[in-house]
């Protein structure tokens, strides 16, 4: 392994490797793995995978140690010491947070992707050896015992760890990758896709050589130097564009592709004059990665033709730099500079690429907008597995984005302040909807307003996860400071009833009890119905009475105005319309509810399916937006509803119905008796329910006095 690394580095430390090699393996002592072999056999074999790739000492140090936190009693304190701190931060980047004590394997893993973004992000040289550490052991998965491990282990490799090494180049390791988890995943599809290979092989095998000798031809009978190959596309490759096109295996045209490997940047385009000269183009397959590279590096001209024989050829033209980069991504960029060896940020720049770590930083960003693990392995899938885009800024900034991508996605990539601010686009100079899918070479104008306003449904017009992530941090900020209101309200009223003053007592007794630092999270978590407000009133007087009957008199009240969108949601609510209920229908949770836009922007009324006066609206379809309860609006909750009863007149039957209503749970707010005769009446009862059950079942309990005729729900 010490050759290995002088071959490229003859100044390379030795002592250092050295006391690596010998430290990994006292620490691994006897400890074996599921193959048999030693378990300090891993460690070495990733070290060698990382000479193939030429990287500095330091690394290859870092791969030698990167199992010894994790499995045996060495702490970072101790690697420190032995091997420096730029050491020991590397191989802390790489152990993964298996000591931390979590409820699920799913969170325990996006935890580790958690820590491992932080990590890479500071370093590239972090995820090398992760993603070597993680090839030896896909390389040696068929030792695993257990099927579903060896499947789950193949998952997370597919779903990160591939995409991880495409998002810096790394086009070899990330296929081998790609392979070996295919093969444990789908191992029928592989093994079918691999006998039509074969067979294919047997068939075609000879054309491709001849194929590669025209090319070569048509390019030296004008002089210029190339290598040409062809080269077949790898199993899981072949799959995944079935998938996606939904083609049968017959129907796939460059199963083979052919490389031409050229001096020059200058070439690269001469030679794709040359081959469109001497073979019909395919129109819209023709690619410039060269002028616009992609995200990750990578550098090449992609065409198709119509080749010799008839054969329809994909294509793809560089040089042996680009080449090199294609295949190994930032660790082509390892190389001597003034006298010391390692990454070359300068010559990676020459070379026409960015920073390999743009993508990945990212990812930060929406760890920082906060959320939880499951949304940051969300959306780092999101990031790495689409394609891209390439847009323009109006003073002319290159944009990279993924394909699909719209406006919202811009901004957000711009800057996460432009993305909250944002009104309106302009594309290419014209206003187009948010919703409109961004192209290759549109210039993209953001318009901004005065100050933030994110409406929920802008998550479905963005395909990042950078944007969605700042999108639900500030969804998640807004209906803190909403709930949080609501919350104080609630118990300031239970106080308030209980004749006690909330400005006059200190909360400290609640905080104490439900675990929580500040005031503000106690009102947050009562407006979110975590804690009832008489639980509140009871821990800050423990010995007052009748604090449950005080906790249903402070449920809150479904109004309209700002509140009521924590209650009702529904694609047509749009920032800043204003919801009102019908007062005549009076819909109350359990309700079937649509919405009426009124006019001169007077709002959105809310109304019961069944309201009379949504006859009006009939052939206004324009104006009807669909609406639906959401589940806050089931917590803790009071509606005002309206019953109509026909009573008999009696002394007391009224009083007998009241107590009827208070013993179902109702509250009376107004009484209206009209039509009164000498044997029956009619009344109005204005009440308090919880939902439209609750509602049923109090006139239910009417029904079954004797001196109650007929109940019905009131409208008009």
């Amino acid at each position: 392994m010490i050759e290995r690394v002088r071959s490229y580095d003859p100044t390379a430390d030795e002592a250092l490797l050295n006391r690596a090699y010998v430290y990994a393996m006292r620490m691994h002592g006897s400890q074996t793995r599921a193959s048999g072999d030693p378990y300090f056999a891993h460690p070495i074999e990733v070290a060698g995978i990382l000479t193939d790739y030429r990287l500095d000492t330091a690394t290859i140090v870092t791969a030698l140690l990167h199992d010894v936190i994790e499995d045996t009693p060495v702490t970072r304190e101790e690697i420190d010491q032995l091997f420096g701190e730029e050491i020991g931060e590397m191989v802390e980047g790489v152990t993964k947070l298996s000591r931390l004590e979590l409820n699920s394997e799913h969170t325990r893993q996006a935890e580790n992707l958690r820590k491992f973004i932080l990590a890479i992000s500071k370093d590239v040289r972090v995820l090398m050896v992760k993603l070597a550490d993680r090839l030896h052991n896909m390389r040696t998965l068929q030792f695993i015992p257990k099927q579903e491990k060896r499947e789950r282990i193949a998952r997370e490799t597919l779903d990160i760890y591939a995409p991880l090494a495409r998002s810096i180049g790394c086009h070899r390791i990330c296929s081998e990758l790609e392979e070996l988890a295919f093969k444990h995943l789908n191992p029928v599809a592989r093994d079918a896709i691999v006998r039509r290979l074969e067979a294919l092989r047997a068939e075609q095998g000879g054309a491709v050589s001849v194929v590669s000798a025209e090319i070569a031809h048509e390019l030296e009978a004008v002089g210029m130097h190339a290598r040409v190959f062809g080269r077949e596309k790898h199993p899981y490759s072949i799959w995944r564009k079935l998938q996606r096109k939904s083609i049968g295996f017959s129907q796939l045209s460059d199963i083979y592709a052919f490389r031409v490997i050229v001096d020059t940047e200058e070439d690269c385009y001469r030679a794709l004059g040359l081959i469109h000269h001497a073979w019909p183009c395919v129109p819209e397959r023709f690619k410039d990665f060269i002028s616009t590279p992609k995200r990750n590096n990578y550098r090449s001209l992609h065409t198709t033709v119509v080749g010799p024989k008839g054969i329809r050829i994909e294509m793809q033209i560089r040089t042996e730099a680009m080449d090199r980069i294609a295949e190994e991504g930032v660790a082509a960029h390892w190389r001597y500079k003034d006298k010391s060896y390692g990454f070359d940020a300068e010559a990676q720049e020459a070379a026409g690429g960015r920073d390999p770590l743009v993508n990945l930083r990212h990812l930060v960003q929406v760890l920082e907008h906060g959320g939880d693990v499951e949304e940051l392995v969300e959306h780092a899938k999101m990031e790495m597995f689409l394609d891209q885009v390439f847009v323009f800024t109006p003073k002319g900034k290159l944009i990279s984005l993924p394909r699909g991508a719209m406006p919202l996605d811009f901004a957000y990539a711009v800057h996460t302040d432009v993305g909250d601010t944002t009104i309106g686009v302009k594309v290419n100079g014209e206003l187009k909807p948010l919703r409109t899918a961004l192209n290759n070479g549109d210039v993209v104008e953001v318009i901004r307003g005065a100050k933030p306003v994110v409406p929920p449904d802008w998550r479905s017009l963005t395909v990042t996860g950078r944007a969605r992530s700042a999108i639900r941090r500030h969804i998640r900020q807004s209906e803190k400071e909403e709930f949080a209101r609501l919350g104080r309200a609630s118990i300031d009223q239970m106080f308030e009833r209980a004749g006690k003053s909330l400005k006059d007592v200190s909360l400290r007794p609640a905080l104490d009890r439900f675990a929580l630092a500040v005031e503000d999270e106690l009102f947050d978590a009562v407006g979110r119905g975590r804690v009832a407000p008489n639980q509140v009133l009871e821990t800050v007087f423990p010995g007052l009475k009748d604090t449950e009957k005080a906790a249903a008199a402070a449920r809150r009240r479904i109004e309209g105005g700002k509140g009521a969108r924590l209650y009702v949601r529904g694609g047509g609510l749009t920032a800043g319309v204003t919801l009102h209920f019908d007062p005549d229908c009076s819909p109350v949770p359990g309700d079937r509810i649509v919405g009426i836009l009124e006019p001169d922007g007077q709002g959105l009324t809310v109304h019961t399916i069944d309201c009379p006066h949504l006859a009006d609206y009939e052939d206004r379809d324009d104006l009807w937006r669909d609406l639906q309860w959401t589940p806050e609006a089931d917590r803790n909750t009071v509606s005002q509803a309206k019953l109509r009863a026909t009573i008999r007149n009696a002394p007391g039957v009224l009083g007998q119905a009241c107590t009827i209503i208070g013993e179902a749970g109702g509250n009376i707010v107004n009484l209206r008796m009209h039509h009164r005769q000498s044997d029956f009446f009619d009344v109005d009862i204005d009440l308090e329910v919880r939902d439209a059950k609750h509602l049923t079942n109090i006139a239910a309990a009417l029904r079954a006095c004797p001196s109650v005729e007929t109940v019905d729900r009131a409208r008009g």
